[in-house]
């Protein structure tokens, strides 16, 4: 191979614009406006959240129109195309029933939901009303996903043998936070290792086999988990950790050659190439840069609801579902059950 693929990733500004409503003012809602409003011809116009200060606060600092003090009104505001429901995982299938209920097309964060039964309701629900919906995974429509995606389709690697991510970060959480609560489905695998086991998904397909181990917390959810991921004789090896950061790389190694992405890896990133002769080459950097790249899934989104699609070719329901299930067998295997199950 003499040059590495270009990414066929299409610039966000030339999306569709569409109207957003975002259920749950936090964190990644505050960085999805951002990036949409930045980025994309698309715009926040209405949020909801349980309390309505918060909501008036979001609006405030993003200039949407609407801030509503309940997730019924959210969805009951005809005037919005699609619902980004941008809470923690805990509250996903309730809110995102909400939305498919009232008839709006959902783009819902990663973990998709606490578990794959939630998925697979969620799923049915979205399929008998014709409403796309999609898992907010925003690395898979990220600019280096698409020359990896690329490099695999050509068999450029050889036969894929080994695909090893990671991804840990160091948190000082007081025991009642959430990522320490059962009751919340806390933990590190729904919050952090969704990533690599999506990008092994991503790589490899749905695991034949699984082993896993974990580490837990005082509170009762994994603070540590280690699995390896056997697809035919390919291995997925992950590992998630909320106790310390880890390089949180990720790398897809072949008979004939090996893929490296720096870290974080499920940010944008260039992608490096180095065949069996030590042969290196490294894609250029994308020109959106950290969670300013949020952007690519909200264009993906708006592209395939002008099209009418009711779910998305480069991350299909059914590989959502089975994501969840591949969590679901991790957690058997280490013994994590939250209250609720």
């Amino acid at each position: 191979m003499s040059t590495l693929p270009n990414a066929r990733t299409a610039d966000p500004q030339d999306a569709p614009p569409i109207k957003w409503g975002i259920i749950a003012p936090g964190w990644i809602a505050d960085q999805f406006a951002a990036a949409v409003h930045r980025h994309s011809k698309s715009k926040v116009v209405a949020v909801g959240s349980s309390s309505a200060e918060r909501a008036q606060e979001f609006a405030a600092r993003h200039g949407v129109a609407r801030a509503y003090g309940s997730y019924e009104q959210l969805v009951a505001d005809d005037d919005i195309d699609a619902v980004y429901v941008a809470s923690p995982h805990s509250h996903h299938f309730e809110q995102t029933r909400l939305a498919l209920a009232a008839g709006r097309p959902v783009l819902v964060e990663k973990a998709f939901t606490q578990n794959a039964a939630q998925a697979s309701e969620l799923i049915e629900l979205a399929r008998t009303s014709g409403l796309l919906l999609m898992e907010a995974m925003w690395s898979r429509f990220l600019p280096h996903y698409d020359i990896v995606r690329q490099l695999l389709a050509d068999g450029a690697l050889g036969d894929v043998q080994t695909v090893i991510g990671d991804h840990g970060q160091h948190f000082d959480l007081a025991p009642t936070h959430r990522l320490l609560n059962p009751a919340l489905a806390g933990g590190a695998l729904l919050d952090l290792g969704i990533y690599p086991i999506s990008f092994t998904s991503f790589v490899l397909g749905a695991p034949e086999e699984i082993q896993a181990t974990g580490t837990m917390t005082d509170t009762g959810v994994d603070a540590q988990v280690s699995a390896v991921l056997r697809t035919g004789r390919a291995h997925g090896i992950i590992s998630t950790t909320q106790t310390s950061a880890t390089p949180t790389t990720a790398s897809v190694s072949g008979t004939a050659a090996r893929i490296e992405l720096a870290g974080p890896f499920y940010q944008p990133q260039s992608v490096r190439f180095t065949d069996l002769t030590g042969d290196t080459q490294q894609s250029a950097p994308g020109t959106i840069a950290g969670h300013e790249g949020l952007v690519y899934q909200a264009a993906h989104f708006a592209d395939l609801l002008t099209a009418g699609a009711a779910e998305s070719p480069l991350l299909p329901l059914s590989e959502t579902l089975s994501i969840m299930q591949t969590m679901d067998e991790i957690r058997r295997q280490i013994g994590l059950v939250y209250p609720n199950e």
